[in-house]
Protein backbone atom coordinates (compact mmCIF):
# COMPACT_ATOMS: atom_id res chain seq x y z
CA UNK A 1 0.00 0.00 0.00
CA UNK A 2 3.29 2.32 0.75
CA UNK A 3 3.81 1.96 -3.10
CA UNK A 4 0.74 2.74 -4.37
CA UNK A 5 0.75 5.91 -2.26
CA UNK A 6 4.13 6.79 -3.25
CA UNK A 7 3.00 6.60 -6.87
CA UNK A 8 -0.33 8.47 -6.46
CA UNK A 9 1.73 11.15 -5.12
CA UNK A 10 3.15 12.52 -8.53
CA UNK A 11 -1.17 12.33 -9.87
CA UNK A 12 -0.77 10.18 -12.33
CA UNK A 13 -2.86 9.56 -15.51
CA UNK A 14 -1.60 5.52 -15.55
CA UNK A 15 -1.07 3.87 -12.56
CA UNK A 16 0.61 0.38 -13.28
CA UNK A 17 0.18 -2.47 -10.68
CA UNK A 18 1.84 -5.55 -10.93
CA UNK A 19 0.24 -8.41 -8.48
CA UNK A 20 -0.80 -5.70 -5.62
CA UNK A 21 -2.76 -8.91 -4.03
CA UNK A 22 0.26 -10.60 -3.68
CA UNK A 23 1.32 -12.56 -0.47
CA UNK A 24 -1.33 -9.91 1.52
CA UNK A 25 -4.11 -10.61 3.52
CA UNK A 26 -7.48 -11.21 2.21
CA UNK A 27 -8.77 -7.73 4.54
CA UNK A 28 -5.52 -6.15 2.93
CA UNK A 29 -6.16 -7.21 -0.72
CA UNK A 30 -10.17 -5.75 -0.46
CA UNK A 31 -8.82 -2.71 0.60
CA UNK A 32 -6.33 -2.31 -2.01
CA UNK A 33 -9.19 -3.06 -4.35
CA UNK A 34 -11.67 -0.74 -3.23
CA UNK A 35 -8.82 1.98 -3.64
CA UNK A 36 -8.44 0.87 -7.50
CA UNK A 37 -11.87 0.77 -7.85
CA UNK A 38 -12.12 4.53 -6.41
CA UNK A 39 -8.85 5.65 -8.51
CA UNK A 40 -10.85 4.04 -11.67
CA UNK A 41 -13.52 6.16 -11.22
CA UNK A 42 -11.42 9.34 -10.73
CA UNK A 43 -10.37 9.15 -13.88
CA UNK A 44 -6.87 7.16 -13.63
CA UNK A 45 -6.15 4.60 -15.71
CA UNK A 46 -5.52 1.82 -14.20
CA UNK A 47 -4.05 -1.39 -15.87
CA UNK A 48 -2.87 -4.71 -13.46
CA UNK A 49 -1.36 -7.79 -13.97
CA UNK A 50 -2.72 -10.02 -11.44
CA UNK A 51 -3.02 -13.65 -11.04
CA UNK A 52 -6.24 -13.34 -8.53
CA UNK A 53 -8.51 -12.83 -11.63
CA UNK A 54 -11.67 -12.82 -10.86
CA UNK A 55 -11.04 -9.96 -7.64
CA UNK A 56 -9.25 -7.86 -11.01
CA UNK A 57 -12.55 -8.15 -13.50
CA UNK A 58 -14.46 -7.64 -10.88
CA UNK A 59 -13.07 -3.82 -10.54
CA UNK A 60 -12.13 -3.65 -14.04
CA UNK A 61 -13.91 -2.68 -17.69
CA UNK A 62 -11.79 -4.75 -20.14
CA UNK A 63 -9.35 -7.98 -19.53
CA UNK A 64 -6.87 -9.91 -21.49
CA UNK A 65 -6.38 -13.21 -20.17
CA UNK A 66 -2.47 -14.40 -20.92
CA UNK A 67 -1.65 -18.08 -21.67
CA UNK A 68 2.26 -18.84 -22.41
CA UNK A 69 3.05 -15.32 -23.18
CA UNK A 70 0.47 -14.46 -25.54
CA UNK A 71 -3.42 -13.05 -25.46
CA UNK A 72 -5.85 -15.87 -25.62
CA UNK A 73 -9.18 -14.44 -24.43
CA UNK A 74 -9.67 -10.46 -24.31
CA UNK A 75 -12.92 -8.43 -24.15
CA UNK A 76 -14.95 -6.82 -21.33
CA UNK A 77 -14.24 -7.30 -17.85
CA UNK A 78 -17.76 -8.20 -17.16
CA UNK A 79 -17.82 -10.94 -20.25
CA UNK A 80 -14.60 -12.60 -19.15
CA UNK A 81 -16.26 -13.01 -15.71
CA UNK A 82 -18.85 -14.99 -17.26
CA UNK A 83 -17.40 -16.57 -20.02
CA UNK A 84 -17.66 -20.59 -19.15
CA UNK A 85 -14.09 -21.01 -21.08
CA UNK A 86 -12.41 -18.66 -19.13
CA UNK A 87 -14.51 -19.66 -15.61
CA UNK A 88 -13.04 -23.23 -16.01
CA UNK A 89 -9.73 -22.38 -16.99
CA UNK A 90 -9.07 -19.84 -14.92
CA UNK A 91 -11.22 -18.78 -12.27
CA UNK A 92 -11.25 -22.06 -10.95
CA UNK A 93 -15.14 -23.03 -11.97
Amino acid sequence: MLAIGRALMARPRLLLLDEPSLGLAPLIVREILRIVAELRASGVTVLIVEQNARAALAISDYGYVLEGGQVSAEGPASRLADDPAVVASYLGG
